[in-house]
């Protein structure tokens, strides 16, 4: 018989290295598309600074793989906790995570 914290224990995709788990990941935050800085006015700078919408649902994510260093993008279902993908930045690929 598996030890209790082993049955529920929760995974996270790393795109480099697989299925681990989460507790070798940090979250970074929300990813959000930077407006160009020498463009944008005020507003649109401290929105994109300081404002988010907090609504449940699909939210691209920063996330950290603390043992290899690696940075990337998971598509997670707020609500449910989902995670529907994973992906280095610029490289998406439809492939679905644990």
């Amino acid at each position: 018989m598996q030890p209790q914290s082993a049955i529920n224990m929760k995974l996270l995709k790393c795109p480099i290295n697989g299925v681990r788990p989460v507790s070798e990941f940090i979250f970074g935050g929300e990813f959000r598309e930077m407006p160009d800085p020498s463009k944008a006015t005020d507003a649109e700078w401290a929105a994109y600074v300081f404002y988010r919408d907090n609504a449940p649902g699909i939210k691209k994510e920063w996330w950290f793989h603390s043992p290899s260093g690696t940075w990337f993008i998971a598509e997670r279902n707020t609500a449910t906790d989902e995670v529907l993908t994973t992906y280095l930045l610029g490289k998406k690929q439809a492939e679905s995570t644990v």
